[in-house]
């Protein structure tokens, strides 16, 4: 899928064709649009399909006149009703003469912000600034995804003390496996836009530079989140393994407990229900009597010794 933006009056707007100095987005091309980039625009068939690689690593490379910058985003998915699943995936950014590309196997939350006119001040024009702008967002949004895995963590954080399931923990394991995810992601990015900062691949100007600055320590920022939040995972993950388990002994013994008391009266019948002779008072009500009573010691002393 093809869409063409250009900033018409301050917002960027959707445009029926191509002109010079838009914005070219690709979303999941089918082989016809593959090769329609290639012969009718002229873009690089590598450049091409290393943006269409899910395994493609951040990186930057030049090609006669065309620029390839490959970042990873952050996205999300929903797996079930209570389940976020959070992911990486490569974006490829072309910058030609007379266009920018972006180029991604799946839909992100950052192209619907940057063409819905979330970020102010876009300059499709602009190909450099359009092109920080966007590494802007892309880093923004690793923020916005941390801060809701930590929301998510401190919502299970007050399940803790009854969880007895292990839904909980997988819900938990994949959230580290995310963070994980996002801070080889961001690590990657890290790199690629410092070597973005020393203008040897493209030529800033100096409210670029100072914009990129920007994006180079939010970069630094969701990699430092990414850490803490990790490592809170981990030892609430511990945590959660031993209280699961805890609650779970805790149950067992409960049970064990119910058993005794209900084999009781159980053993004494069974003793007042046999042929044989000289048993203490062999009536009915001395039995029902001494049944409830040896149940009530017990449980009384059980129950005692061990608060539920």
């Amino acid at each position: 899928m093809i869409h063409f933006y250009q900033t018409q009056d301050n917002c960027v707007r959707e445009i029926p064709a191509p002109v010079q100095g838009c914005w070219v987005s690709v979303v999941d091309p089918t082989a016809q649009e593959i090769q329609q980039l290639i012969e009718t625009y002229g873009l690089d068939s590598g450049f091409v399909r290393s943006s269409l690689d899910e395994e493609e690593s951040s990186r930057i490379e030049r090609e006669d006149d065309q620029t390839l910058i490959i970042v990873d985003t952050a996205m999300s998915e929903i797996q079930t009703e209570d389940t976020i699943l959070f992911f990486t995936m490569p974006l490829g950014i072309i910058i030609t003469n007379d266009y920018v590309f972006t180029i991604t196997l799946k839909e992100n939350r950052v192209l619907h912000d940057m063409a819905d006119g979330v970020v102010r001040g876009v300059q499709t024009r602009m190909k450099t600034r359009f092109v920080m702008q966007l590494l802007l967002r892309i880093t923004a949004i690793y923020l916005v995804y941390l801060k809701q895995i930590d929301k998510t963590t401190n919502a299970m954080e007050q399940q803790l003390s009854r969880a007895m399931k292990n839904k909980e923990l997988m819900q938990m394991l994949e959230l580290e496996k995310s963070l994980v995810y996002f801070s080889t992601s961001l690590k990657a990015n890290e790199v690629t836009i410092e070597k973005l900062l020393r203008g040897r691949t493209i030529r800033l100007y100096e409210e670029d530079q100072d914009l990129l600055e920007d994006v180079l320590i939010e970069v630094r920022q969701a990699i430092e989140m990414s850490h803490i939040y990790s490592g809170i995972l981990s030892s609430m993950v511990e945590a959660f393994a031993s209280i699961i388990s805890n609650n779970l002994n805790i149950v067992m013994w409960q049970l064990t407990v119910v058993t005794i008391i209900m084999a009781i009266p159980t053993m004494i019948f069974s003793f007042y229900g046999m042929n044989t002779a000289g048993l203490p008072v062999p009536h009915t009500w001395f039995a029902t009597l001494l049944a409830v009573a040896a149940t009530g010691i017990v449980a009384f002393f059980m129950l005692r010794r061990k608060k539920f």
